[in-house]
């Protein structure tokens, strides 16, 4: 990302080298505090940004951002989330934090892209879900509300490789596959993903960018942004994006949706599903 330019002066030139050294910590600074590592002043920092030709110091970090997020071990996201949080008070921090990733999915969610997507739930034979890892919650969420609106919903199982692939060996050119995965993105979601596609299946990606390996194999990709917060992956927005999707498949099957939850409340009710709180 960097190269030597001789229009830099001797402040840029130590900031260069210390990025060369250190971009994984760098990805996540503020201009000030690479500014002060570096000994130099914040405009020195916001100079060079500009010299590398970003619009502003923030343009330079984010894609620093993009190009590391998936190397990072976890020891090292907790080296960097020193520097991320202020840890006399998290919870303000990772708050804010999944504020910013909510405003910034729903200032940039392809609307015409969402639709499609509901759309070919709405068409498939059947819907296959696949979520890895961290990912498994995201896809069990989707995958309990969608078998509650549709029939023909299955939610493909975390076990072993060849698992995966007896599940959705079946799959053709009349079905959805979604696939699920946030950095670090799951190889086995991206494998049973292009295996499907394979197959003529429509599929469907669930990510947080174009950077992201879903992007060439999926025929529809919906972007939600995810970050880590320490050693842990934040997915508030990708939950709200699939709580999006949800809703919606809810309302275009507005016709048999009350049906259905007034047969389901009436089984809740006769197995106790659910406790009754005494008013």
């Amino acid at each position: 990302m960097i190269r030597e330019n001789k229009k830099f002066s001797k402040g840029q030139r130590l900031i260069a080298a210390y990025i060369a050294e250190n971009y994984d910590k760098v990805a996540f600074m503020t201009a000030g505090k690479l500014g002060k590592a570096v000994g130099v002043s914040e405009s020195t920092v916001v100079r060079f940004a500009a010299e590398l030709g970003y619009d502003g110091y923030p343009g330079m970090r984010k894609a620093l951002q993009e190009m590391i997020r998936n190397r990072l071990t976890s020891v090292q996201r907790i080296e960097v989330a020193k520097d991320m949080l202020d840890d006399n008070n998290i919870i303000q921090s990772v708050f804010h934090a999944d504020i910013e990733k909510l405003q910034n999915t729903v200032e940039e969610i392809d609307r015409a892209k969402f639709d499609q997507a509901v759309d070919a739930i709405l068409q498939a034979r059947t819907v296959y879900i696949v979520g890895m890892r961290s990912s498994a919650a995201l896809a069990s969420l989707m995958g309990f509300y969608l078998n509650l609106l549709l029939d023909n919903v299955r939610l493909v199982h975390d076990t072993s490789v060849n698992e995966v692939y007896e599940q959705i060996f079946r799959i053709g050119k009349e079905d959805v596959f979604i696939g699920i995965s946030y950095p670090r993105y799951s190889s086995r979601t991206i494998k049973a993903m292009e295996f499907a596609k394979s197959t003529g299946a429509s599929v469907i990606g669930l990510t947080d960018g174009e950077h992201s390996p879903f992007v060439g194999v999926a025929d529809i990709n919906l972007f939600a942004k995810s970050d880590m917060v320490s050693f842990l992956d934040s997915l508030v927005a990708p939950m709200s994006l699939i709580n999006a999707l949800i809703v919606s498949v809810g309302i275009r099957c507005r016709g048999k949706l009350s049906d259905t939850f007034k047969r389901l409340e009436r089984i809740w009710s006769e197995y106790e599903v659910y406790e009754k709180l005494e008013r």
